[in-house]
C-alpha cells in the first residue's frame, strides 16, 4: 500500500484554494517528496505530517513553480528542524537551476547547516529492496531532463503455513529462508523447495505519477495496469491548441492515458484557475469514469482492491 497526500495541487501560480506542486509518498518507513513549489513548508504543517523523514525529494523538472519551495525548506531544515541531511534527485538541467537557487541566493556562498546531496537521474531503478522499488521514466515537457515516478511493490508469494506443517517446516528460520525463495533441508534429509509452501505469485500495488508533460504515447507500458496515475490535468479540450503550444495535457488525454493503460483509478492534479473543477472532473470522467480531482491536503491510501 501507499498513501499520497497532496500539499499543492495548482498550475503554474497559486489560487485561493491551491498551492504550488508538492506532493509526498508514503510507504512503511520511505517518505518521498515529489516537487516543492512556493508555500511547501505552510503546507506540511497544515497537514500535520510534520518534517521528520522528509529528507528526499524527487524534482519531475526544474520549472520554477516545481521548485522555488526548496529555498525556504532547506533553510528551515537547517536552522529549526536539525534535519541533518537532504537528498535531491533529479534531471541535470533541474539540478543546476536548484544549485543555483540555493547557493546562489539562499546562501549565498555560506557554508549550509546540513548535508545537502545532489543525485542527477536517468531513466531506470533509483532505490530497491527486497520488496519495493522506485524507478524513473522520462517524460516529455519545455527543457530537457523531465521524469516521472514509479512507485511499485513486488510480488509475492504468501506463505501456506498449513502445507508447512504438513510437511513438518519446523516455525523459525527455516520458514524465513523460504519465504526468501531458499530451499531448506530438514533434519531427516527431505528437501523442501520454495514452491511446496508458497501460494500463487500476487501483484504488488503500482503507483504512477507523472508531472508537466506534453505526450502520452510513450507513457503507456510505464503506467500499465497501475493501481492508480497521478498527472496533471491544466487544459481542457477547447483549449487543446494552448495545451499544445505550453506542453501540457488536457484533462481529456489524461483521462485517455488512463483508460488506454489499463488504470485503476486516475488522480488529476495541476489545475488551471481558468476553469471549474467541475468542468476539469467532467470532461476527464466521460472518457475514464473512476477519475478523482486532488485537492490540496487531500490524502489517499492505494492498494489492491480486495
Amino acid at each position: 500500500m501507499f498513501e499520497m497526500l497532496f500539499l499543492g495541487t495548482s498550475a503554474s501560480a497559486p489560487s485561493v484554494h491551491r498551492g504550488l506542486p508538492a506532493h509526498i509518498v508514503l510507504h512503511r518507513e520511505y517518505r518521498f517528496m515529489i516537487d516543492c513549489g512556493e508555500g511547501t513548508q505552510r503546507q506540511i504543517l497544515r497537514s500535520g505530517i510534520g518534517f521528520k523523514r522528509l529528507d528526499r525529494i524527487l524534482i519531475t523538472h526544474g520549472h520554477l513553480d516545481h521548485i522555488l519551495g526548496l529555498g525556504g525548506l532547506v533553510s528551515t531544515f537547517g536552522r529549526w528542524e536539525a534535519v541533518p541531511r537532504m537528498e535531491i534527485w533529479g534531471g541535470r538541467w533541474a539540478l543546476e537551476r536548484i544549485r543555483a537557487l540555493l547557493f546562489g541566493v539562499v546562501l549565498r556562498g555560506a557554508r549550509p547547516e546540513m548535508a545537502i546531496e545532489f543525485r542527477e537521474i536517468g531513466p531506470g531503478v533509483l532505490i530497491e529492496d527486497e520488496r519495493f522499488q522506485l524507478s524513473a521514466f522520462p517524460v516529455h515537457h519545455r527543457g530537457p531532463g523531465c521524469f516521472g515516478f514509479c512507485f511499485q511493490e513486488k510480488p509475492r508469494r504468501p506463505f501456506l503455513a498449513d502445507k508447512a506443517e504438513a510437511l513438518g517446516v519446523p516455525a523459525g528460520p527455516e520458514r524465513r529462508e523460504l519465504v526468501r525463495g531458499r530451499s531448506i533441508t530438514l533434519g531427516d534429509g527431505r528437501v523442501i523447495r520454495p514452491e511446496d509452501v508458497l501460494g500463487v505469485e500476487i501483484p504488488g500495488t503500482k503507483l504512477v505519477h507523472v508531472g508537466d508533460c506534453a505526450r502520452t504515447d510513450n507513457l503507456r507500458s510505464v503506467a500499465a495496469g497501475a493501481d492508480a496515475l497521478v498527472i496533471e490535468a491544466t487544459y481542457l479540450e477547447y483549449e487543446s491548441e494552448l495545451a499544445r503550444q505550453f506542453g501540457h495535457l488536457t484533462a481529456g488525454r489524461a483521462a485517455q492515458l488512463a483508460a488506454d493503460a489499463g488504470v485503476r483509478q486516475l488522480i488529476l492534479t495541476h489545475l488551471s484557475r481558468r476553469y471549474r473543477e467541475k468542468d476539469v472532473l467532467a470532461e476527464a470522467t466521460a472518457i475514464f469514469p473512476n477519475t478523482v480531482i486532488a485537492r490540496d491536503l487531500d490524502m489517499y491510501q492505494i492498494r489492491k482492491p480486495g
